[in-house]
């Protein structure tokens, strides 16, 4: 078991607004679910956010935005907040999250500051069509690889309990493992009742289960990144995603679903007898 373990902050800079059909997603326009919307979120807001990740031990601290990919408006945005976010919290590694994006676009992000990009590729590609129709799984590839050829730090994950085969969750896994990220971030679906997918069919067991095959597939991975689904997936078991290979994990709220306070994750790092990473490095 790695005994550092590294901590990520979430900030929905722009909620609700996308008009993608990802059938997992609350961001979705076209579910009508229940979620706060909006286009910008304050910069002193975020400024806020990330002084209160800080003060958390989070290292990392990921901007993201509700649409398909980078426009030249979300851009500029993106770099707004990433220099508020900079300004009161300059030992954080901004990290931006705002869908498929050009080496170009990439670029810009850079020079401004933000040291990696987070870019999901949800699931297999086999079985990507069933449930996003509006942008195709190797759009998503591509970004991963202009992330790399950026030179930037490649986080790139997906989510388990979505419908898909143990198949598909083999064929996400190598896929990821071809990119080499630097982080994993594995989410486990969080149902929405608004949304077309059926509630997650995995269990708790089998859900370690796949943070071990991950750490397995992708043995290169400096992060195996448990975020989104984290407290519903494993309650009261949630210390043992540790022992099953992960050292990272998402502190705080998500994007559109609360987490646990952080202090009581920290609680459970020390019980366990495990440190707060102090740098990017451990």
């Amino acid at each position: 078991m790695n005994k550092k373990i590294f901590l990520c902050a979430i900030c929905n800079i722009n909620s609700g607004t996308c008009n993608e059909d990802c059938k997992f997603c609350s961001q979705s326009v076209r579910y009508k679910a229940d979620i706060e919307r909006y286009k910008q979120k304050p910069l002193e807001d975020i400024q806020q956010e990330a002084l209160n990740a800080y003060k958390s031990g989070a290292l990392g601290f990921c901007l993201v935005t509700a649409d398909k990919g980078l426009n030249d408006k979300t851009l500029a945005f993106v770099i707004e907040a990433a220099k508020a976010a900079k300004a009161v919290a300059p030992n954080l590694r901004l990290i931006a999250c705002n869908g498929t994006a050009t080496l170009k676009q990439l670029l810009a992000l850079k020079e401004a500051g933000i040291d990696a990009y987070n870019h999901n590729l949800e699931t297999s590609e086999a079985f990507y069509p069933q449930i996003c129709t509006t942008h195709s799984w190797r759009e998503r590839y591509e970004t991963c690889e202009n992330v790399n050829r950026a030179g930037m730090v490649l986080l790139s994950g997906g989510i388990f309990g979505l419908g898909e085969t143990q198949e598909d969750r083999v064929s996400m896994l190598e896929s990821l493992a071809s990119l080499n990220p630097t982080s994993v971030p594995i989410n486990f679906y969080h149902h929405n009742e608004a949304l077309q997918l059926q509630p997650n069919p995995l269990t708790t067991d089998e859900a370690l289960e796949l943070i071990r095959l991950t750490r397995r597939l992708i043995p290169n991975a400096q992060r195996i990144m448990v975020a989104g689904g984290r407290e519903l997936m494993f309650g009261e078991r949630q210390s043992e995603i540790f022992e099953a290979g992960a050292n990272a994990i998402v502190i705080g709220n998500y994007l559109t679903t609360s987490g646990r306070a952080a202090d009581k994750d920290i609680a459970m790092l020390q019980s366990l007898g495990l440190e707060i990473a102090k740098s990017v490095a451990q």
